[in-house]
């Protein structure tokens, strides 16, 4: 006999057609579980599998995030395949939990644009620019690195910084880039980029906070310095 598959489900077994009438958050754990996997083994279906998987763990998400494939095979119809997609949702489940403090945190000043790049940029050899996108409370959107270049110096477009701000619907933003010399004075380069970026942010009414130089435990702020 055949695994069951999905088409073979009974109506009120079939979680992808019940995501798509009432959306995630309408299904269980195991239903969100069982379109993972997409069919049970010759016994049970996807959802009832993922139900008894869960048990085993006490319908703990976070145990279940514990497994390896040898714990998923001591079920019928859990193979490799399965197991590692079961295993690769759940990471990421848990990397989605790690971004969202950053992703929804307000920036005040350039210390908090610091504290959120420099564990990124502050041990690179080479300089890389980012553009921080915020809303109009000053939250975090989205950070966007526009280029990585050489030792000394990195090229941005001022017209690919616009397009990712416009894109995302930031109302203002942020430019960061490092220093690998970890000397943070600006450039002249620096300097023109910043002046430039301004003015045209300015023209779609999108505001410029701040353009911070990172170095490895200091950083400039051309707003602190009252460039901006």
């Amino acid at each position: 006999m055949d695994k069951l598959n999905i088409n073979q489900w009974a109506a009120e077994d079939r979680p992808r057609e019940k995501m798509m009438l009432k959306g995630a958050r309408a299904l269980s754990d195991a239903e969100l579980l069982a379109i993972l996997i997409g069919s049970g083994n010759t016994e049970e279906s996807a959802v009832s599998l993922m139900q008894r998987i869960l048990a085993a763990c006490n319908n703990d998400l976070h145990r279940l995030g514990k497994w390896e494939v040898s714990d998923f095979a001591r079920f019928k119809g859990m193979g490799p395949a399965k197991s590692l997609t079961v295993m690769a949702a759940l990471e990421l489940g848990k990397r989605r939990k790690q971004q969202e403090p950053a992703e929804r945190s307000a920036i005040s000043g350039p210390h908090d644009i610091y504290r959120l790049f420099q564990p990124m940029l502050c041990d690179l050899p080479h300089e890389e620019f980012w553009v921080l996108l915020l809303n109009q409370a000053a939250r975090v959107i989205n950070k966007v690195q526009i280029s990585s270049g050489g030792i000394d110096h990195t090229p941005a477009d001022v017209r690919i910084i616009l397009r990712e701000a416009l894109l995302q619907h930031a109302t203002q933003i942020a430019l960061i880039h490092n220093h690998p010399s970890n000397n943070p004075r600006p450039s002249n380069d620096d300097r023109r980029l910043t002046q430039s970026v301004q003015q045209a942010a300015h023209t779609m009414n999108i505001r410029l906070v701040d353009h911070v130089i990172i170095a490895e435990n200091s950083y400039y702020s051309f707003a602190d310095e009252g460039l901006l």
